[in-house]
């Protein structure tokens, strides 16, 4: 599961600042820090600074008072039933990491650690959990040194927050100990070691600070909101892949115009549909009925088939649904989720349960479920692109040179994409409902399993990504064949939509291909290792290359729409 943080040919400088202040963070900020590497900042504003004062000043009073505060001068969950002696709350403090440094399995994505850094120092900018403004500090000022604590893929039901993923970046930025590791500028080595190359010197927490930083939703939060800052890529991916194969099976644009959407007005269906017409204007692939009737075809069906013409409703809802799972993240990035929680008007502290990640827990379960419905709908389209029942004209498998015997085409690339298909549906299922603990006596006897359900999106995203690339190959090796019984040659770059043609230069120039009047992308068998090919259009999508930039319009409008 490790990565390293994307390297990007945008210069630094060109890139906005993100400052924080508690409210105001959005998942494009969140992809700016923890893949772009922005420079983070906290807020100046006087009345957020005062309120984190004024939150650290309840905690003192309380502790020197010797007045009964969950977590500061009690132990946790199940064992807070003694009171910790005024002398000690500072080393109940610093021992805090130790007995969560339980962590196991792989390595986090380092953005993903990035991105709960993040969350995790806006969330203290609420000025509602007690910590010094020294301490919010320091994780500002580990993103902004490239310094990333090494976290680990289980350890988190979602309950009391992160608590042990959380423990590590805690006990990292601090430099508790060497014991705990990080990796500085790309180079791994103990946080201690990596905290003195930055230049910060160890920190000693004080009463509260311990459990502020690793009792909420931070990690999982974090993990969200980059795999939905993906998952929106790949949604208009998924459009442009669904557009040259309707180019490619000679499918009509009839389905798509707007006044069958006023009769059934759901926002998600028309949104798809426009965007469909937009991708599709000005192909001489597909038949143009855009003021109704039928164009006969042969001896095929005078309309098409309902994975083609029922597209708008098909994929309407997992629009819509994903803008519902983005409003849930983005609250939740700008939401105190510690326990117990100070409120500085009042000067007095709220035990709560505002670390459970019951948002991200089942929105993260419906997104995976929408990725399932996606591959669902697109191993259909290519099962129609390589059947000659179905595909109007065009050779078994897409089978490029039909001359030479040995030739099978994609029927290997079709078994890879139906190898994925069924693990999409799979992680689809939903995990927030399973498995309930009875953790640490019985005190976290209700669990979201937010983490999980996080964590789980991120590896169905990572197949997801590649099932795209493979639906490009058939989509592109489909428009040249398409080009051929149209045109007597195979390139299709005449004949496509503007739109299309965009993703279709990509795939080539990506795989280092040129389009030829007399081979298709796919020639002879042999001549090129398609899983290559995979790779390269999968690295371009997720890094922003010309795949992803061909789409870039189709993104801003996805983005603007869930926005809203």
């Amino acid at each position: 599961m490790t990565d390293s943080v994307e390297s990007v040919n945008q210069n630094s400088s060109t890139l906005s600042n993100v400052e924080l202040n508690g409210r105001d963070l959005h998942i494009e900020d969140v992809h700016q820090v923890s893949i772009l590497q922005s420079f983070v900042q906290l807020s100046q504003d006087s009345s957020v600074i005062e309120r984190i004062y004024k939150s650290r000043d309840v905690v003192k009073k309380t502790v020197e008072k010797g007045e009964p505060l969950y977590g500061v001068n009690t132990p946790f969950g199940g064992m807070a039933n003694v009171q910790i002696p005024v002398e000690e709350v500072e080393a109940l403090q610093n021992n805090l990491p130790w007995p969560h440094k339980t962590g196991a399995g792989g390595r986090l994505h380092d953005s993903d650690v990035r991105a709960a850094m993040l969350l995790r120092a806006n969330s203290l900018m609420q000025g509602a959990s007690g910590v010094r403004l020294e301490l919010i500090q320091r994780f500002v000022d580990c993103l902004n040194a490239g310094f990333i604590p090494h976290v680990y893929e289980f350890g988190s039901i979602g309950a009391s927050g992160d608590l042990v993923p959380l423990s590590y970046i805690l006990g990292s930025v601090i430099g508790l100990d060497s014991a705990y590791k990080a990796s500085f500028k790309g180079e791994a080595m103990d946080s201690v070691s990596a905290l003195r190359q930055a230049g910060l010197a160890p920190l000693s927490l004080a009463p509260k600070e311990g459990l502020a930083v690793i009792n909420g939703t931070s990690v999982m939060t974090g993990m969200a909101a980059n795999c939905m800052y993906e998952a929106e890529v790949l949604l208009t991916m998924n459009l442009g892949a669904h557009a040259l194969l309707f180019q490619g099976l000679g499918a009509t644009n009839q389905s798509f115009q707007p006044v069958i959407h006023k009769y059934k007005p759901h926002p998600g269906q028309a949104w798809v549909a426009d965007r469909m017409l937009r991708l599709l204007q000005g192909s001489d692939m597909i038949r143009d009925e855009q003021k109704g009737g039928s164009q006969c075809r042969d001896n095929g069906p005078i309309q098409d088939r309902y994975s083609l013409r029922c597209l708008p409703q098909y994929l309407g809802p997992i629009v819509e649904n994903m803008a519902h799972i983005k409003g849930q993240i983005e609250v939740e990035m700008n939401s105190a989720t510690d326990n117990p929680l100070i409120d500085p008007d009042q000067g007095c502290a709220f035990n709560c349960g505002n670390f459970l990640g019951q948002h991200i827990a089942m929105g993260m379960d419906h997104l995976r479920h929408c990725f399932g419905l996606l591959s669902k709908h697109l191993d259909v389209q290519i099962a129609m692109a390589v059947a000659p029942e179905f595909n109007n004209g065009l050779s078994a498998s897409l089978v490029g040179n039909s001359e030479r015997s040995t030739n099978i085409g994609l029927k290997g690339l079709q078994i890879t994409a139906n190898s994925m298909m069924p693990l999409l549906n799979f992680y689809g299922n939903s995990l927030a409902d399973r498995f309930p603990t009875h953790a640490e006596q019985y005190n976290q006897n209700i669990n979201s399993q937010g983490f999980g359900s996080a964590y789980l999106t991120r590896k169905s995203l990572d197949i997801l990504q590649r099932y795209i690339a493979i639906s490009l190959i058939f989509g592109v090796q489909s428009v040249d064949l398409r080009a051929k019984t149209q045109c007597g040659h195979y390139d299709a770059r005449k004949l496509l939509s503007p739109s299309t043609l965009k993703i279709y230069d990509g795939v080539y120039k990506v795989t280092g291909v040129s389009p030829s009047s007399s081979s298709p992308y796919i020639w002879n068998d042999n001549e090129q290792s398609l899983d290559s090919y995979i790779t390269l259009i999968a690295e371009d999508i997720i890094h922003g290359g010309l795949i992803k930039q061909a789409m870039k319009d189709s993104l801003a409008r996805l983005r603007s729409f869930t926005r809203q």
